[in-house]
């Protein structure tokens, strides 16, 4: 039996369809994105709840002429269908086959911009609208922003240059946690239907210039007119905030009604004015476990559809884990342990310590820069803040990690999740420039974990401080170990060593050459050792731990002995830690060292899964070793 996704490959081949099929359409789209993400992982849950707006943008809008932002993007899997890539949809998230979030590289006439993070679109797309008002092309542009991204601040700011602006701009709000309104009735619809029917914009306008014209009164006369139209909408719309920031407000409206939405679409096509549209969905829908548990599928990996269980679970303790237990057992020690997230309680593994101390919790939604500043004022008030954000959303409160707690000195700990290579989120997610963009802050301690044991000392040793500290972790578990790699670090011992500021951890002794490895890479270094071994290089492996301040001591001691090191990081290599160890060399004017620097290139990296990545970026211990064989051992 034939199916309508078939034959759609664009939003023109969409608007060739009666209503009628728009619901059958919809069923298919979800249906596909079942059987891709059941097996690929993805951001399930905002997806499923955004396949009806998706649906109804593209039929009402003339795409891609008419420009859509969608905010983040992680809910963009119907947009991603329906613009053409329906066919590659199974490659969703792997190596060489489609985003996980929009891409200006894969559908640049659709994607206007490649996304991840949120709260950009309204600004983005007043900028559209400027360069289209210069150009007098007539193009319309819609963003399209949940309910969680709107109390970003930078949402806020764009917001009130719209409506400052008075630009033709149309942003739809997605609201699928009810933040907003829990109106979605039939008083409700009736209004809509009036106010976004032509000819009551039409009365509205020619009642405005009648008004105007009446000598001594007519100003007076239509302010009175707008202020008892206002006020019957505060009392009956729950729209009134984004009316007296110079929009028109129209909503809530049913975000799974294609032609509700589509209606109310083409009414307001006309209007020259900011319009935002309040949509009310539902997080999962169509998938009855996405829709009882729409977290757990927010950002999910593989499954069984049947049953919406897992396919595997990762059996080592992650660091995340470690985290979490740490986190909560010194809070139980330390009342004056507070706890920051933006949005992310379970992502971070504070879920914990918020159930336990929920008077010393504080999730404040997806605002990084808030969470740091809010932290910085707990600090000064006596409080230890440790404040867990992903390391690329962290980029988005750098100057307050410089202003509001670095140059005060205050003690924040901040713990970077996710640093490193994320896998199939992509460039938007990889974690790879914290080294580069804390290591440089004054009285800013960073340092990082080798495994999810020295992770729990690092936090103890943390919060102790009484200066800002940043640690940075990566995501999931350490990989196993081989056998000859485990013998290293059996005779190194297991113990983990007590954590002193500045200070190394030798792991093995060597008379060829130095290691000196950062956090997610001391494993990766053991390995290389081990394989050297065989090609009769003995090699000194060191546990850097601290990126700054940096092992001054330890670099000494390896220059006066065996002249060659070798360093590697799970991140950037300009302005990474093995920048920092050639700038001590240089500063300390030590001659004859050479130096072998491993970690990511000055590019964004694609997604795909972490150990294809690190193949093709050559950070895998063979691919080292060849390396330090050819260039190193010379």
């Amino acid at each position: 039996m034939s199916r309508i996704i078939d034959t759609v490959n664009s939003p023109a081949d969409l608007r060739k369809l009666k209503l009628v099929d728009l619901p059958v359409l919809a069923k298919e789209i979800r249906q596909e994105m079942l059987s891709t993400v059941s097996k690929t992982g993805g951001h399930l849950s905002s997806s499923l709840g955004a396949v009806e707006l998706a649906i109804a943008i593209h039929y009402s809008f003339d795409t891609p002429r008419d420009r859509v932002l969608w905010d983040v993007g992680h809910q963009a899997y119907a947009h991603k269908i329906l613009t053409g890539r329906a066919k590659y949809f199974s490659t969703l998230r792997q190596l060489g086959g489609l985003s996980g979030f929009p891409n200006k590289d894969e559908a640049g006439e659709y994607d206007i911009f490649t996304c991840g993070h949120s709260s950009t679109s309204i600004s983005t797309g007043l900028g559209l609208v400027m360069a289209s008002d210069l150009d007098k092309d007539g193009r319309k542009v819609i963003a399209v922003i949940g309910d969680a991204a709107l109390a970003g601040g930078m949402a806020f700011e764009a917001l009130n240059h719209v409506g400052h602006s008075k630009k033709r701009m149309i942003v739809i709000l997605n609201d699928n946690e009810l933040s907003i309104t829990k109106s979605v009735g039939a008083l409700s619809r009736y209004l809509n239907r009036i106010i976004t029917n032509p000819a009551y914009n039409k009365i509205r306008s020619d009642v405005e210039r009648v008004l105007m014209r009446i000598p001594r009164f007519g100003f007076r006369a239509y302010r009175a007119a707008r202020k008892l139209e206002e006020g019957l909408k505060n009392l009956l719309i729950p729209g009134m905030l984004f009316e007296e920031l110079g929009f028109r407000y129209f909503g809530p409206i049913d975000g799974h009604n294609t032609a509700q939405m589509i209606t109310v679409f083409k009414n307001l096509v006309a209007l020259d004015e900011p319009i935002l549209i309040h949509v009310i969905t539902k997080k999962g829908k169509g998938y009855k476990f996405s829709e009882e548990r729409p977290s757990e599928f927010h950002s999910t990996g593989p499954f069984d559809i049947e049953t919406g269980v897992p396919v595997k679970k990762a059996a080592k303790e992650t660091f995340t884990e470690a985290f979490g237990d740490k986190i909560f057992e010194l809070g139980k020690q330390n009342e004056k342990i507070a706890g920051v997230t933006a949005a992310m309680i379970d992502g971070t593994g504070f879920d914990k310590f918020a159930k336990n101390f929920p008077r010393r919790f504080y999730d404040v939604g997806i605002s990084e820069e808030h969470a740091v500043g809010l932290s910085a004022g707990l600090a000064r008030g006596g409080y230890r803040p440790v404040v867990a954000i992903y390391s690329t959303f962290l980029q988005r409160a750098y100057d307050q990690i410089i202003h509001d707690v670095c140059l005060q000195e205050l003690p924040v700990v901040f713990c970077l999740d996710r640093a490193g290579l994320v896998g199939e989120d992509g460039p938007t997610h990889h974690g790879v420039f914290d080294i580069a963009y804390t290591r440089h802050i004054p009285n800013l301690i960073v340092m990082a974990p080798k495994d999810p044991d020295e992770l729990k000392v690092m936090l103890a040793y943390a919060v102790q401080q009484n200066k800002p500290v940043a640690m940075r972790f990566p995501r999931g578990a350490l990989p196993t170990l081989t056998n000859d790699a485990s013998l290293i670090y059996a005779k190194h011992g297991l113990e983990t060593e007590p954590v002193k500021t500045g200070k190394s951890e030798i792991i093995k002794e060597g008379k060829d050459l130095a290691i000196i490895a950062i956090g997610s890479m001391v494993s990766t270094a053991v390995e290389v050792s081990a394989i050297l071994l065989k090609k009769r290089v003995d090699a000194t492996v060191v546990n850097a731990r601290f990126v700054t301040p940096i092992d001054g001591q330890m670099l000494e001691k390896i220059c006066a002995s065996c002249k060659r090191i070798v360093t590697i990081e799970e991140g950037v290599l300009e302005g990474g830690f093995g920048s920092a160890v050639l700038e001590f060399i240089e500063a300390e004017n030590i001659k004859g060292i050479r130096v072998k620097r491993f970690g990511l290139p000055d590019r964004f990296i694609e997604h795909g899964k972490r150990d294809e990545l690190f193949k093709k970026y050559n950070l895998t211990p063979d691919a080292i070793c060849d390396v330090i064989m050819r260039e190193v051992m010379v």
